[in-house]
Order: C-alpha cells, then sequence, then structure tokens
C-alpha cells in the first residue's frame, strides 16, 4: 500500500544522509540510477526527496548507499514535494533557472496556450534530461530538455 508524508522533514534529513554517503563512496547519479533502474533524473529527483521509489529501486540505491531498513522504506513513501523554501533562490545555478522563467516564462505560457489551448504542462507525467554538448563558438553548453505531457483544462 502506498503511503504519503505531510512533513518533509523526514525525507529532507534522509537526502543529506544519502547524499553524504554518495560523497564518501564516491558514486555518480548515473551509477544510482543505473542499480535502480530508472532515469538519473527521477533517481537523483527521488534522493533528494521528490519522488518515491519502487520497492526494488529502493532496495538497490539502499544498499549501495548503505541506507538501513527505515531509509529504505521512507524513500518508497510519497513525499511532500516542493525543494526550494519561498522567496527567490540564492544558489547561482538555481537562481539562473529562475531568471530564465523571470525571462521567458510569458513567453512559454503564450507559445504553449498558442500550439494546445487552455491548460498545463503535467510535472507528474514528465521526463527531463540534461545533456553536456560542445559549443561551435568553443566551450560547452547544456541541453536541459523539459518533456511533459499537456493537460487541458476542462469545463465543469
Amino acid at each position: 500500500m502506498p503511503h504519503a508524508q505531510f512533513d518533509p522533514t523526514a525525507r529532507q534529513a534522509l537526502a543529506v544522509t544519502a547524499v553524504d554517503a554518495k560523497t564518501r563512496k564516491d558514486l555518480s547519479w548515473q551509477q544510482l540510477a543505473d542499480a535502480a533502474g530508472l532515469s538519473v533524473a527521477f533517481v537523483t529527483a527521488a534522493l533528494l526527496g521528490q519522488h518515491a521509489l519502487p520497492e526494488s529501486a529502493a532496495k538497490a540505491v539502499g544498499g549501495l548507499l548503505d541506507l538501513d531498513e527505515d531509509a529504505v522504506r521512507l524513500l518508497q513513501t510519497i513525499p511532500t514535494r516542493g525543494s526550494l523554501p519561498g522567496g527567490i533562490p540564492t544558489d547561482p545555478t538555481i537562481y539562473r533557472f529562475h531568471e530564465m522563467l523571470q525571462v521567458y516564462g510569458t513567453t512559454l505560457k503564450a507559445l504553449v496556450h498558442e500550439q494546445f489551448g487552455d491548460g498545463i504542462i503535467s510535472a507528474i507525467n514528465f521526463k527531463l534530461d540534461v545533456r553536456k554538448v560542445a559549443d561551435p563558438e568553443g566551450g560547452e553548453r547544456a541541453v536541459i530538455t523539459l518533456d511533459g505531457k499537456y493537460l487541458p483544462t476542462r469545463p465543469f
């Protein structure tokens, strides 16, 4: 039976423990995802407290990180989502995403509504991919793909 949390405190503490174990064991997010048999974005989000892992994935990741049985069970609970406290983020990487949405949020909204109509892009039925590619002008570029199911607004 699925169980849900109402307070993110336990999952936040588990995230700290998991990241510490990942660091001590010199594991990558990809190695953890490979063990879980799921995407790197999903497993990373789960270990940072934003998703529930299926039992087999929780056990595989818990084994790599030497997590106890209680932690493995906690990884399987449906979390209270939301990883950023209120206000403008201060971490430079997260702030830049905030800045991108400040600059392009209304553009994205206008283009989505023009192409799809009134509705939203789901963050539940969702895929995320991050890739590093060479920049033809030198250096590197980040290619971030946000792939969410469109859900139309339905009058009732």
